[in-house]
């Protein structure tokens, strides 16, 4: 089974080469890979050309395009049925090929009693013998210091909590049939930022069969400091908001911070006691979880970082919510009035 990888990318020298030196670590190398760059001024393409040699590289230049854009002209371009796809910026385990075919070459797992494909290594919701489509992998954070250590565990799920039924991929550790983006008529170039959710829907709804290999793991930096973090989550929400995508999550984020929050202040003035009982459980109901992920992370971690690491987490959470809340209806003023367009 032939496969090509596809990447996009836009100044990114300075993570480039950790991301092709994994790729070139592969256990199962892809046969094509396929880069679309989106107009880099750094030294991103010499990069790219110097590594022609090492690795079966296309490149293709597409100043401007989104990142929807140039997945869709690497996807185009590529010779084989089976993509590959992941983002600048991260390293790849070096099983991650390997692990994302296993699961398109496993076509006869029902007849070794495997009908829903729960193997240790993947599942699909697919009770009877059909063909993969899309096989999901998965992705952890290679944190640097106590405020990305923090941002990791406040942010990204654990693979603990992932449910495979219902995981919908992002597209820094995906594969699927060229032919199953065709179906879908591709990435949603319209959108920049959630376009692989969209994608995903998309897909799902299209019937398209999905299994997740959860060793297909791709590891990534969280954002260096809180203002790039902040951008990030303003922008997630931004294509929430253009997508139409969580309505109810961000529905009850402004329900929290604009009605629960003024009450539990009040509370606090005139029921000294049932406020701060109050106030103890939504500390708890907002950062267990994510305490419970950073108990998990601490190991590489001084003393002081670690307590540094400890404090980040609110600070972040809390932050990442201020960011979703203008970042929604800017998205959905931009809907608004691309629909009135469209009319």
């Amino acid at each position: 089974m032939n496969v090509t990888l596809i990447v996009t990318v836009k100044n990114e020298a300075s993570s480039l080469p950790r991301l092709l030196d994994s790729i070139a670590a592969q256990t199962r190398a892809p046969e094509e890979i396929v880069i679309v760059d989106g107009g880099s001024t750094d030294d991103t393409l010499e990069i790219l050309n110097a590594n022609m040699q090492r690795l079966p590289l296309k490149i293709i230049s597409r100043p401007g395009a989104n990142i929807s854009q140039g997945r869709n002209a690497a996807i185009a371009a590529a010779t084989h049925e089976i993509i590959c796809a992941t983002d600048a910026g991260v390293r790849l385990d070096e099983h991650w090929v390997e692990e994302l075919l296993n699961p398109f070459e496993d076509l006869d797992a029902d007849e070794r009693g495997l009908t829903r494909m729960n193997a240790e290594n993947y599942f699909s919701s697919a009770s009877v013998r059909v063909p993969i489509d899309i096989v999901s992998g998965f992705f952890m954070p290679d944190p640097h210091g106590a405020f990305e250590t923090a941002l990791a565990a406040a942010t990204l799920p654990a693979l603990a909590d992932i449910r495979p039924a219902s995981f919908l991929p992002s597209s820094r550790s995906i594969a699927f049939r060229k032919s199953a983006w065709e179906k879908v008529n591709g990435y949603p170039e319209w959108l920049d930022y959630c376009e692989d959710l969209i994608f995903d829907f998309a897909l799902r709804d299209a019937g398209c069969v999905f299994a997740f290999a959860p060793r297909a793991i791709v590891y990534f930096r969280p954002r260096p400091h809180l203002r790039a973090f902040i951008k990030q989550y303003y922008h997630y929400a931004r294509g929430d908001g253009k997508a139409n995508l969580w309505f109810k999550r961000h529905v009850i984020r402004y329900a929290t911070y604009l009605v629960a929050l003024p009450l539990l202040i009040a509370l606090l003035f005139f029921v000294p006691l049932l406020g701060f009982g109050f106030l103890i459980l939504g500390f708890i109901g907002m950062f267990f979880t994510p305490f419970k992920r950073l108990v998990s992370m601490l190991h590489a971690l001084s003393w002081l970082d670690r307590m540094r690491a400890f404090v980040w987490v609110p600070i972040i959470r809390i932050a990442g919510d201020i960011a979703k809340t203008i970042g929604y209806p800017v998205g959905v003023a931009w809907r608004n009035q691309y629909r009135k367009g469209s009319l």
